[in-house]
């Protein structure tokens, strides 16, 4: 005997009726020619991680998308403090690059020691916003 399905709709599932929340997709950036490119380009620091930002060049592939890419030297810490940071920083990019963010653009977050790993999650979130406004604010 099969247990039961639940019901695709209906008054207990409510979400699935919602259409997706993300409509802008994110890809990462993965060759160190990109994560250069961004270095050179504007820097925020947000108090628990530096924005590095750039407009994507017209010639540039991914026109449409936001690129981003995480790094944490070893001054933040050992290999799991690093991976903790950058878990922190990939979820962040994920709740506010959508909204917030630019198509054409490609972000890097830089970790921080100490900071990044153990700062109050809301904080950073503001942080990035505040960030994104000010890097956007100079374009």
């Amino acid at each position: 005997m099969t247990p039961p399905e639940a019901p695709a709709t209906g008054p207990d599932r409510p979400e699935a009726a919602k259409p997706p929340a993300v409509s802008v997709r994110l890809e990462g950036l993965k060759n160190r020619s990109e994560f250069l490119k961004a270095a050179q380009a504007r820097r925020q620091s947000a108090g628990s991680f530096l924005l590095q930002a750039r407009r994507r060049g017209e010639g540039e592939p991914d026109g449409a998308l936001i690129r981003v890419g995480f790094t944490c030297s070893k001054k933040v810490g050992n290999a799991v403090a690093r991976n903790r940071a950058k878990r922190r920083l990939r979820e962040i990019a994920r709740a506010v690059l959508p909204e917030a963010g630019r198509p054409g653009w490609d972000y890097v977050l830089v970790g921080r020691p100490a900071v990044t790993a153990s700062r109050e999650f809301a904080l950073l979130l503001s942080d990035l916003r505040t960030a994104l406004a000010q890097v956007h604010r100079k374009s």
